[in-house]
């Protein structure tokens, strides 16, 4: 898509995707891998397979469009990479746990795009500002409605004009991904995530107090759960500059410190408590009809049952301010460029040395993780991986390069430790 405030670059096509079949939840997505892919990309395979069968068989699907591009095959690692994009939006179930205000319209506040590396070694997780201006591509709502084709349109605003498939087509669009795979989850879904592992250790650097979140937290160390923890992911006056850039960050500093306690804390040998926050994830989830499948979770589950920390990257998708309205943001064109290219190409990549984000800051009293992704015995082509369907790995083949990526481009790898840039309202 354009950057209105340098040059436009080429259109890309987007696949074709059916309509959502509506439910009543979520607000935002606010756990990405670290809530429901917690079991289904990090868990042993004997307990993930017990858990996503039972825990899915009461889970809504919807449809993409594009199931075609996920073919069948036996219970076995997913061979190849993987996309899958996971939202969150306003809506929310009557008799939900979280009074989180009055709801005005259907948005997708948060949206998550998960890409697997064909060699399974890395995860990496773009999320992309509620405010960015992008055009969007002709979508059909879940009334029948046609919505064409439409110039700067603001980003969380595609949920509601043809649902999670709406949402896809989008990102398709922007990243040049093929996109089989999504899904919703609610804010019940979070509290009950959080407490299934027993909580989340926060570093924060100043207060974070936030009246429309409730968040009230002093400097320190806090161990986070439950309602809490939804507070504090859902503040964006209380973090950084009060922008929804640094609440992406501040967020990435919770994810963070739950992907290394569920990888590094002993979550993953627990039975019980992995099985509590498979179910607490999946019950509380909207699931595209092709992830819905046990069987696809199952082997989502054993392509990382193997990851570490380091290999699971957090990036803010590039953004500048909009010239236009300076409460938007717009495209980075060369920084969202080589960002793309290097999802595209299946490339191996770190971020640059000074990739915090405007919510966050390095924890310069904690270790830092050092566990490199363990390297591959086998891997596809870049075809494959961004595809997400299922190809040979090729034994022959080597380890994807890796790339640094701008130092423009912001965000984490799971493995360092970070703490969250406070401020009060």
């Amino acid at each position: 898509m354009p950057d209105r405030s340098t040059t436009p670059s080429a259109p890309r096509g987007v696949a074709r995707h059916g309509r959502l079949r509506r439910r009543g939840p979520v607000r935002m997505l606010l756990a990405l891998v670290a809530g429901a892919m917690a079991v289904v990309l990090v868990s042993g395979v004997s307990v993930a397979a017990i858990a996503v069968r039972t825990a899915t068989s009461g889970v809504q699907t919807v449809s993409l469009g594009n199931e075609d591009e996920v073919a069948g095959v036996d219970i076995s690692a997913i061979q190849g990479g993987a996309n899958i994009l996971l939202v969150g939006s306003d809506e929310r179930d009557d008799g939900s746990q979280v009074d989180a205000g009055e709801v005005d319209g259907i948005r997708n506040d948060v949206t998550i795009l998960a890409h697997l590396s064909a060699d399974h070694t890395q995860l990496t997780a773009v999320s992309f500002p509620r405010d960015l201006m992008i055009d969007v591509p002709e979508c059909v709502g879940e009334d029948g409605q046609v919505y064409p084709a439409e110039d700067y349109v603001q980003f969380n605003t595609t949920l509601g004009r043809g649902g999670l498939s709406c949402t896809v087509k989008t990102v398709e669009g922007m990243t040049g991904l093929a996109i089989p795979y999504a899904g919703k989850i609610t804010f019940d879904g979070v509290i009950e995530m959080s407490n299934a592992i027993g909580g989340v250790d926060v570093c924060v650097t100043r207060t974070i107090r936030d009246t429309d979140s409730g968040i009230d937290l002093a400097a320190g160390t806090h161990p986070l759960q439950g309602a809490e923890a939804l507070a504090f992911l859902r503040t964006r006056h209380g973090v950084g500059d009060g922008s929804d850039i640094a609440r992406i960050s501040s967020q990435q500093v919770f994810l963070s410190s739950m992907m290394r306690k569920i990888i590094s804390g002993g979550t993953l040998g627990d039975v019980t408590t992995l099985y509590k926050l498979a179910s607490a994830a999946l019950s509380n989830m909207t699931l595209s009809s092709t992830l819905n499948s046990p069987d696809t979770l199952v082997r989502l589950a054993l392509a990382l049952k193997d990851i570490q920390p380091a290999g699971i990257v957090f990036i803010q998708y590039p953004v500048v301010d909009d010239p236009r309205d300076s409460n938007r943001v717009v495209e980075s064109t060369t920084d969202a460029a080589a960002l793309n290219a290097a999802l595209n190409a299946d490339e191996k990549f770190t971020l640059g040395d000074d990739s915090a984000g405007r919510g966050s800051v390095a924890d310069g009293t904690a270790p830092v993780a050092t566990t490199a992704p363990a390297a591959p015995e086998a891997t596809s082509t870049p075809s494959d991986a961004t595809s997400g369907s299922a190809a040979p790995a090729d034994p022959a083949a080597t380890a994807a390069p890796t790339t640094t990526l701008p130092s423009t481009i912001t965000g984490q790898s799971a493995a360092e430790a970070t703490c969250s840039v406070g401020s009060s309202r």
